[in-house]
């Protein structure tokens, strides 16, 4: 089966201020990346914008209303030091989350056999009520309660690698007994979340803090140790990664060691699990990733990983 790529014009439309690591030449660097002939196999769709239901089921409807009254007609406005909105942010964020429900339809309902979002705004800083970090909406978990509650799986869990903890999709499936989250993350680093001791209102979620400096080893004996067993122990109907590459050693905002390989081989076990578990079914949607040059060459990797995942 193939591999879907999810993506929209609006996304890099999605203007930030000057010298903001959280650009439109990311999915620029992406897109590059991904027009290699190795590539031409990919499903390549449009993003649509979420459905209004699916957001109600992350955010509350006094946030929703509130971010759409602060979106400036002109300019750029902050929304915190690191989040800024211009005209385009809401449809930006509107693809990226419509992007993530999309692919669980398309994966859920034997279109594809996974996905990756290649989107922007990230989403999972964004909590119930608050933007931050980048993010407006927070994209995986939205994809989490979509399969849930629209597609009736009974499980569904979510993979977070990105460099920073998932503060967003942990506050919003932080009571979602049918929702196992795991976060890996350098500790300490922004936003100060994502301790051991944080295990959500029924135990289901699991913080996994990497010392500065980590590398693709520690890594890999964390995910072998403590994350691969107990996704695949509970045996989920679709598994969502949220695929940050900001772990990678060339990352300006963060400080660990990892590189494609790694991403390659978390890609790869992540797949091996979901064959054996949940007939493949992955939706991957783009986080952080702030160097252009190791950002596409890890969501290269990445992506080759999910259509070996996919054939396999």
């Amino acid at each position: 089966m193939t591999t879907a790529l999810y993506s929209h014009p609006a996304c890099v439309g999605h203007e930030v201020p000057a010298g903001h690591p959280e650009c439109p030449d990311r999915l620029r660097a992406i897109e590059g990346a991904l027009n290699a002939p190795g590539f031409a196999g990919l499903l390549r769709l449009e993003a649509p914008e979420v459905a209004e239901a699916a957001l109600g089921r992350a955010h509350d409807r006094a946030y929703l209303d509130a971010l759409a009254a602060a979106i400036p007609a002109r300019g750029l406005r902050a929304l915190d030091a690191d989040t800024h909105v211009g005209p385009g942010a809401l449809g930006a964020a509107r693809r990226a989350a419509g992007a993530v429900t999309a692919a669980v339809d398309l994966v859920m309902g034997g279109g594809a056999a996974n996905a990756f979002c290649a989107v922007r705004p990230p989403g999972h800083h964004a909590e119930r009520a608050r933007a931050m970090g980048f993010c407006l909406y927070a994209n995986a978990a939205i994809g989490a309660l979509h399969a849930l509650d629209h597609h009736g799986a009974g499980r569904v869990a979510v993979v977070d690698f990105d460099v920073h903890h998932g503060n967003g999709t942990q506050d919003v499936l932080w009571h979602e007994r049918r929702a196992l989250f795991f976060s890996s993350h350098q500790m300490p680093l922004w936003p100060g979340t994502g301790e051991a001791s944080e295990q959500g209102a029924h135990g289901q979620i699991v913080n996994l803090p990497l010392a500065p400096g980590s590398d693709g080893a520690a890594m890999r004996a964390l995910y072998a140790a403590h994350v691969l067993p107990r996704l695949r122990a509970f045996a989920p109907d679709l598994i969502i990664v949220s695929a940050g590459f900001d772990a990678h050693h060339a990352d300006p905002l963060a400080g660990l060691r990892w590189d494609e390989g790694d991403f390659a081989w978390l890609t790869r076990a992540i797949c091996a699990v979901a064959r054996d578990v949940c007939a493949g079914r992955v939706v991957s949607v783009l986080e952080g990733g702030y160097d252009l040059p190791s950002l596409g060459a890890s969501v290269a990797a990445h992506a080759a990983e999910l259509i070996a995942g996919g054939a396999g």
